[in-house]
């Protein structure tokens, strides 16, 4: 009994001392082809700090898969729309954003959202009226019923 628990308790070691695996080495069709919607309604407190996680989370999302075999749109209401205001004002992140959309990122604005806080969506970072959607929510739900798989990091 001793030995097997040794022998396990090394297995488990090997298994946590071995790298993860990079992007680069994932093989070719380890993922299939994936439609993923993310919510993003803000991180307070810390807003700055959550658009920059989401971002990221995207990135590597898009990485991992290839650009090729994944469909991407970033849900946007409440807090989140704070995003688009914050990186009028900061080149990283509009670059952050930028380099998202050239990889085929849509990112869906809530109208209700800039109603209700009376924000002119031209002021927004990028954002063009074809990217204005009449509800976040009901936009999620509308995504999820078209095979989108939801993600709220």
């Amino acid at each position: 009994m001793r030995r097997r628990t040794f022998a396990a308790a090394l297995s488990l070691l090997a298994l946590m001392a071995a790298p993860a695996m990079a992007a680069s080495e994932v093989p070719a069709g380890y993922y299939s082809d994936q439609k993923v919607v993310y919510q993003n309604d803000g991180g307070a407190p810390d807003n700055a700090t959550y658009f920059k996680h989401i971002l990221v989370n995207v990135k590597n999302h898009i990485e991992a898969v290839g650009k090729d075999h994944i469909q991407v749109r970033v849900v946007d209401f409440g807090d989140g729309v704070d995003l688009f205001k914050m990186a009028s004002n900061d080149p990283k992140l509009a670059g952050q954003i930028d380099a998202l959309k050239a990889e085929g990122v849509k990112f869906l604005i809530c109208r209700n959202t800039l109603t209700q806080r009376k924000i002119d969506w031209h002021e927004l970072h990028g954002v063009t009226e074809e990217d204005i959607v009449p509800s976040g929510v009901a936009e999620l739900v509308r995504l999820q019923g078209m095979g989108f798989t939801y993600v709220h990091p």
